[in-house]
């Protein structure tokens, strides 16, 4: 379909006058963005859903318009007030409970990296799985739950394993002392604390609930 013709559809279907071939070409362009009803608009003009025309969702407004909600939608589903939630969205920063959070991840169907990368907790859950790998990670289930719409037993197990491997690591490096061997170990070390999330979520997969 020309631009033309897609900006005919919107505004004959959707009553949304004011869309226009150029307005069309500048959003194909990436000069200009359309609002949340514009791109529901023309999702439908085109036959497919706003995820297949966005890409790959990064921020929590942008995984709510690919599934095609409104904000009213999200926030009920949620359990927040809707200024409460639109303020969320426009800082990237959740400030829901837990039960909030979990239903958030049920409503826009978020995979637990995408929850953390929306809701603005990729850093701070980093910082807590480092230190539960470096000290005693018994101490870290709970600070990590809160962050995380997952069961208790699946942050123990991930916690459990991670701290192992990465101590197995360490413990390797003091048994050969020193030398090569000891600077390869050490390097395994801070790449493993260095990719920390990516091990975690390798451990936690399935196990969102």
């Amino acid at each position: 379909m020309a631009p033309g013709h897609v900006a005919y559809g919107m505004r004959a279907s959707y009553g949304l006058a004011h869309i226009t071939p150029d307005t069309i070409v500048a959003w194909e362009r990436g000069i200009a963005s359309p609002t949340s009803a514009e791109l529901t608009a023309l999702a439908a003009t085109l036959w497919c859903s706003p995820g297949e025309l966005m890409g790959a969702a990064r921020t929590l407004r942008e995984h709510r318009l690919a599934r095609g909600l409104a904000p009213e939608d999200v926030a009920r589903a949620a359990g927040v007030e809707l200024q409460a939630y639109l303020r969320m969205e426009e800082t990237g920063t959740w400030r829901g409970n837990e039960r909030q959070s979990a239903a958030l991840a049920r409503v826009l169907d978020l995979a637990l990296p995408d929850f953390v990368q929306v809701t603005g907790r990729a850093e701070p859950l980093a910082e807590l799985l480092r230190s539960a790998v470096t000290t005693r990670w018994q101490g870290y289930v709970r600070p990590v739950g809160k962050l995380l719409p997952v069961e208790r037993r699946h942050v123990e197990d991930a916690l459990r394993q991670m701290h192992d491997d990465y101590q197995s690591r360490m413990a390797r490096t003091l048994s050969w002392g020193g030398g090569a061997g000891s600077d390869a170990s050490g390097e395994a070390g801070r790449d493993f604390l260095d990719r920390i999330l990516e091990h975690f979520w390798t451990l936690v997969r399935g196990g969102r609930g």
